[in-house]
């Protein structure tokens, strides 16, 4: 009788403990639903994922040389604006897993992946298709940047200007003309080699001697301003953004979906002989959060570079020679005159030079019977015309004075032989600096068959042309002037890239 309460009390135990667990279960359920904030087990976060991107990119701008700083500058700057905005996008689903997101949004990732790529291999292995291929992974990277563009409610980067960062104007006043100095530069100011060439080697004038202030030398001018200016989507709709170069910091003045800042030129690092990279944050605040851009420029130093220009001269040599002729008789019997007349070819090679010339009496004979008196003879030597102006004629007389005489005259001439030699021999300009302000000017030699222009710019970029003119190269002008007779190389800030 005592089994059957025990059996229900049983019972009812178990029913409440499958209620709390179906309780459980459900709560657990929801919370799977509407609660749980992602995990993302051993995957990379987003966040994660623009940390490595940012930490390559970084990398990448730390290996460029004078090559990339300039040639790579585009790809850098994309490879930038697309990490930002991205960030930026992302910003609230920093801690997502990245494997979670749609297929879609993997493309971006991916543009940046393939740009920091291209970016690598062309510092690897620098050449012009490199840059060529990295420059068009930035225009693809471009593309996609400029299709995420509005699709949320995040501030985003277009564009900005300047790409390169003007020179400053400290040193235009500190250039010596030659030997205002009192002596010559310092040897190894300049660095650029310049392979040796055979031959007789000259200078063919003398360069002028820039020198430049020290950081403590002050300039009699300021350097203007650096207009920075960015275009770009959601960036006017907050508070001014502020942008921080160096030590500066500067509110934006606004326009629509464009900024504007006036920047010191002091605010750019600088060297004095090479680019530098300078990255300035830009810092858009849009309610509670904010959105960091990096803008990247290279700074132009105050000395752009130097030069050296090797000329091939051929010239002519004038060699002389003296020719004797052989000896010409003419004979004539009593009472007669005898002429002999003669023409000689020059050798082979060789011309006369008719203006140095002369004819020569070798000897003069007369007899009357068998007296021998040279005064019965009153012959002579004469040049006379010839049918090839390359010839040289002579005509040698015998002449008596009186009819019973008969007479021998001997004679030759002696001229002189010309012929013209090719001389060459290799004409070096010398190591030239070259200036922001003043155009560098080098004759062209008389004579000239060729040329090779060493330029070596911002103390690592060097280029080698032969004729004709080169054009196209980055920050350098070379011309030759209208009469083309002096090469003119003009080192020019504003011819980017």
């Amino acid at each position: 009788m005592t089994a059957g309460p025990k059996q229900t009390r049983s019972g009812n135990r178990l029913r409440a403990i499958g209620a709390v667990v179906a309780v459980l279960a459900v709560s657990a359920a929801l919370f799977m639903v509407f609660g749980r904030s992602e995990t993302p087990g051993n995957s990379a976060t987003i966040g994660e994922k623009l940390a490595v991107l940012r930490a390559e990119r970084a990398s990448l701008q730390a290996r460029s040389d004078g090559e990339a700083r300039v040639g790579l500058l585009q790809a850098f700057r994309v490879a930038g604006l697309l990490t930002d905005a991205l960030a930026a996008r992302y910003a609230p689903e920093a801690e997502r897993g990245f494997d979670r997101l749609p297929a879609a949004r993997h493309q971006p990732f991916a543009e940046l992946d393939r740009l920091n790529a291209a970016i690598r291999d062309a510092l690897d292995r620098p050449g012009d298709g490199a840059r060529h291929a990295a420059g068009k992974a930035a225009a693809q990277a471009t593309v996609r940047l400029e299709q995420i563009a509005g699709l949320d409610d995040a501030p985003l980067v277009l564009s900005y200007t300047p790409r390169f960062v003007p020179p400053r104007r400290a040193t235009g006043e500190l250039t010596l003309t030659p030997g205002a100095s009192g002596s010559p530069p310092p040897e190894g100011m300049l660095r650029l080699q310049v392979p040796p060439a055979r031959g007789a080697t000259a200078p063919s004038t003398v360069p002028t001697v820039p020198r430049y202030a020290p950081d403590f030398a002050g300039s009699r001018e300021d350097d203007p301003v650096v207009e920075v200016e960015i275009v770009g989507v959601l960036l006017t709709s907050g508070p001014p953004p502020v942008l921080a170069i160096g030590n500066w910091r500067g509110e934006a003045t606004m326009a629509p979906e464009r900024l504007r800042f006036s920047v010191p030129r002091s605010a750019f690092a600088n060297d004095a002989a090479r680019t530098t990279f300078a990255a300035g944050s830009l810092l858009v605040r849009r309610g509670s959060r904010t959105a960091a851009f990096q803008l990247l420029f290279t700074v132009l130093p105050d000395r752009p570079g130097s030069f050296a220009l090797d000329q091939r001269v051929s010239t002519v040599e004038l060699e002389a020679n003296t020719l004797v002729s052989p000896e010409i008789l003419a004979r004539a019997p009593a009472g007669e005159t005898r002429t002999t007349r003669r023409c000689f070819d020059p050798p082979t090679g060789w011309r006369f030079d008719k203006e140095r010339r002369r004819v020569v009496i070798v000897e003069r004979l007369g007899w009357i019977d068998d007296m021998a008196d040279p005064t019965l003879n009153n012959g002579s030597v004469e040049f006379v015309s010839a049918k090839d102006p390359k010839q040289i004629c002579v005509t040698v007389i015998a002449r008596p004075v009186t009819k019973a005489a008969r007479t021998a005259t001997i004679g030759r001439f002696e001229t002189t032989l010309v012929r013209d030699v090719p001389v060459e021999q290799v004409l070096k300009s010398g190591i030239r600096a070259l200036d922001w302000r003043e155009p560098a000017r080098v004759p062209i030699e008389p004579g000239m068959v060729e040329w090779k222009l060493y330029v070596r710019l911002f103390d690592e970029v060097d280029r080698q042309f032969d004729r004709p003119v080169p054009s196209g190269m980055a920050f350098l002008r070379v011309t030759l002037d209208d009469d083309g007779k002096t090469l003119v190389l003009q080192a020019d800030p504003t011819a980017e890239p």
